[in-house]
């Protein structure tokens, strides 16, 4: 534990995942957990213990402090079923996988539409070391399949490359398939949107980069990366620094690299990140990760649920995701959306045509209420246009008239009603509020009739 004061007191009777979950004291409407996930009172207050502690100057103070890497690494192995030596902290995920590229040779496969850091680092090796080809693989939707993967695969490609979970689609990676399909082949994956709220078996990959800022609620620095003795023997610590070498500060020439993951590590950690990223570490431990993960898919399950109620695509994978939940509102819905979602408090992440909603095991309910009402509002406004002929609305009306009627009315119109808009069936729930429909001459003997469609107001 820290300092002492950030010590978690569990009370009897309640599981140490309602506490956990109890913990989340963000406003309500924050689903943006892909995008950054606030630190936790827990990890707060050991910040703040830590902080008091190097503030003494007592050489006694600052080696307890310090000894918060050793911790960190321990808890991240106990996590990643791994060895603590297969271990080491990183500034970010992406110094992590820069270690695994820049040692790396011969051709690795990656995503065209993954994450950058992947893709990025990869080239950057290649251009930088010439050792390395980057075989980038496009997808339909650009979710990677273990069946794509395959299809990449020649003689000379010796590593796949890939986020665990997608940060565009939040599309989740069938890792264990992979490892099966690509052989001997190194594996090394971003486990950025995946660490803590996924309950797979790590040992799959080769190497497993992540950070604690998203899921974890550590904040930034808390990077780790493990490496194991298969990626060891394949990747050449390159980029191995004062930290990543035998010997110490006295040491003269160019000292071989340690043991270990500790090889790949440029510069000793900071020791206050790694305070943090022990105490959520420790919360994800307690708690369980089999039981986050649950809680995580149930939550944007329950997002999906509030887009298929109000109309609204789904671009994530039903049967494979994770926190995230990628919604494509129709081009002409998206304004209406977007305020919707701004007046009702939800924060969530808008990128091109589509809206990522990211919720986490704790605070969803009264979010998820507040997600629930922004989508109402929103179809609301939805625009539906409608025509009826004169003979379904009545002998009063005629040809070139407006009539206002309640939405709700159209469930009770003449089957013959025609919905100009597919997002809105007869046998769909309607959204509250009026429309404005056109009278239309009845149809011909010959069965034709007058296209004209009635023009909408808002409600």
């Amino acid at each position: 534990m820290g300092a002492g004061s950030a010590a978690r007191v569990t009370i009897a009777g309640v599981s140490a995942l309602e506490s956990l979950v109890e913990s989340f004291d963000v406003p309500a409407g924050y689903l943006d957990w892909a995008r950054f996930g606030p630190l936790s009172p827990v990890v707060r207050a050991e910040m703040r213990a830590d902080a008091e502690l190097l503030g003494t100057g007592r050489p006694s103070s600052i080696d307890l402090v310090g000894a918060r890497g050793g911790e960190a690494r321990d808890l991240a192995a106990q996590l990643l079923h791994a060895s603590s030596d297969e271990v080491v902290l990183q500034p970010s995920t992406t110094f992590g996988l820069m270690h695994a590229m820049f040692g790396l040779k011969g051709t690795v496969v990656v995503p065209a539409q993954d994450f950058p850091s992947v893709r990025v680092e990869a080239h950057r090796a290649a251009a930088a070391r010439g050792r390395l080809t980057v075989r980038e693989i496009d997808t339909p939707g650009g979710i990677m399949t273990t069946d794509a993967i395959v299809a990449a695969l020649t003689d000379d490609v010796t590593a796949v490359a890939l986020s665990v979970v997608d940060f565009r689609t939040g599309a989740l990676a069938d890792i264990a398939a992979i490892r099966d399909a690509i052989g001997g082949r190194l594996l090394i994956v971003d486990a950025m949107q995946a660490f803590g709220v996924v309950d797979i078996d790590w040992s799959a990959a080769d190497v497993v980069a992540g950070n604690g800022y998203k899921w974890l609620r550590a904040g930034r620095g808390t990077g780790f990366a493990r490496f194991s003795s298969h990626a060891r023997e394949r990747i050449a610590p390159v980029l191995s620094g004062i930290s990543g070498m035998a010997g110490d500060a006295t040491s003269l020439g160019a000292p071989v690299a340690r043991d270990g993951a500790a090889a790949y590590s440029v510069a000793p950690s900071d020791p206050l990140a790694a305070s943090r990223l022990a105490a959520a570490l420790r919360e994800v431990q307690e708690a369980g990760v089999a039981e986050i993960a649950q809680g995580v898919r149930e939550r944007a399950q329950g997002v999906m649920q509030l887009a298929d109620r109000y109309g609204i695509a789904v671009l994530t994978p039903r049967d494979a995701h994770a926190g995230i939940v990628t919604l494509v509102p129709e081009p002409h819905d998206a304004p209406a959306l977007a305020a919707a979602l701004a007046n009702h408090g939800v924060t969530v992440t808008a990128r091109g045509a589509t809206i990522r909603v990211s919720t986490h095991v704790g605070g969803g309910a009264d979010s998820l209420q507040l997600l629930g009402d922004a989508l109402a509002d929103a179809a609301a406004l939805r625009v539906v246009a409608v025509e009826f002929t004169r003979e379904e609305l009545g002998a009063e009306a005629t040809s070139g008239d407006a009539i206002t009627i309640e939405v709700g009315d159209i469930l009770e119109m003449p089957d013959e009603i025609v919905v100009l808009d597919d997002d809105l069936g007869l046998d769909a729930e309607p959204p509250s509020g009026e429309i404005l429909i056109a009278v239309v001459d009845p149809a011909p003997e010959d069965g034709a009739r007058d296209d004209v469609a009635g023009d909408t107001t808002e409600s």
